[in-house]
């Protein structure tokens, strides 16, 4: 499967699950029983909803009744978020052994929640990234380094005129020193582009990783910038990368499966990426010391999920903990592979 087919699932996965977030239980309405069939299926009415497929019996066709569904499938979800998160934090063991053993309508999915929680990481990260980092970024992007190197000549000189006439004002510069540095930052980095060597030397037998360990090298900059693009829409790959690696703690098992393997890894990345949005805002406000604090929760929250869901004693939960976190190291590696191998793909 090549990069394009793995792009085409992304899509697919992306649009199945933001269809399920928004409208968790397809077909439902309050409508009022017009029809004497089901106009999905066919099937002879009985009560207010099709007893075969679920759709309901009458089905609207106005404005009105398009957004009364919206909001109903947001509100829905809204409801089953504020049941998932606690547990999500406090008791995520917990969490995940009731919804593998069959407890889903009080629940937000494993599925949804993380697309939920990748949104509103990539949107926090958009929001609180500073304006002189988006732009930089933006402009390292152009393939002719000679050009991108004017281009961030040209806003040194705007920036260095502004500071100019503001301090000849009394004004404060702080914003346009902090944007002013950053357009520097971005000259030195397509200035060591223009003048990198082409060289290639070889790291790997793998051709993938090899091609991306080189394209990182050759520009690491450019190459982190690129990879923040793709790695919303490729974030679902970070599942079947993970479970394969949770198996290896309960190997052969009959009372765990796949499956229960699955939901422990979806529920534990959402709550990673919560994390990291967390971490981002206390960034933003200034409060490091709060961030510095919320990195140590990884390992704590694999611990809790781990003795909740899987029942291990303790002994076995800080060893399979300690081999979890090896695990996620190296699955992240083989992700980040991944989307650096797509940008230059």
């Amino acid at each position: 499967m090549d990069m394009s087919d793995a792009q085409a699932i992304g899509d697919m996965v992306e649009s199945t699950l933001q269809a399920r977030v928004i409208e968790p239980t397809a077909g439902e309405d309050s409508g009022h029983t017009h029809e004497s069939a089901c106009l999905n299926c066919g099937t002879p009415l009985v009560g207010s909803h099709c007893h075969r497929c679920g759709q309901a019996a009458h089905v609207h066709r106005t404005l009105g009744a398009f957004f009364h569904d919206l909001l109903h499938g947001v509100f829905h979800f809204e409801g089953k978020i504020w049941r998932t998160l606690p547990m999500l934090v406090t008791r995520p063991g917990e969490l995940t052994r009731r919804y593998v053993a069959g407890q889903r309508a009080s629940f937000v999915s494993p599925l949804a929640l993380f697309l939920f929680s990748v949104f509103l990481a990539f949107a926090v990260y958009h929001r609180t990234a500073s304006e002189a980092d988006l732009e930089s970024g933006g402009i390292v992007q152009q393939s002719d380094p000679a050009k991108a190197e004017k281009a961030i000549a040209a806003k040194i000189a705007t920036l260095e005129a502004r500071r100019a006439t503001a301090l000849r004002q009394g004004k404060d510069t702080g914003a346009i020193d902090g944007e002013l540095q950053g357009q520097l930052t971005a000259l030195e980095v397509v200035r060591q582009v223009g003048s990198a060597p082409d060289r290639h030397e070889k790291v790997s037998d793998i051709a993938a990783i090899d091609h991306a360990v080189q394209k990182f090298k050759a520009n690491p900059a450019l190459t982190a910038y690129k990879a923040q693009n793709y790695a919303y829409k490729y974030s679902w790959a970070l599942i079947p990368i993970s479970v394969p690696f949770l198996w290896l703690l309960f190997p052969f098992s009959r009372r765990f499966h796949l499956y229960d393997h699955t939901v422990f890894v979806t529920y534990s990345l959402s709550f990673m990426t919560l994390l990291s949005v967390a971490v981002m805002l206390a960034g933003a406000a200034n409060l490091d010391w709060l961030a510095g604090v919320l990195m140590l929760a990884p390992p704590l929250h694999m611990y809790r999920q781990l003795r909740g869901a899987y029942g291990t004693s303790r002994i076995g939960g800080l060893l399979r903990t300690f081999a979890l976190s090896v695990f996620a190291v190296v699955a992240l590696g083989l992700f980040v592979i991944l989307i650096v191998a797509e940008t230059g793909a």
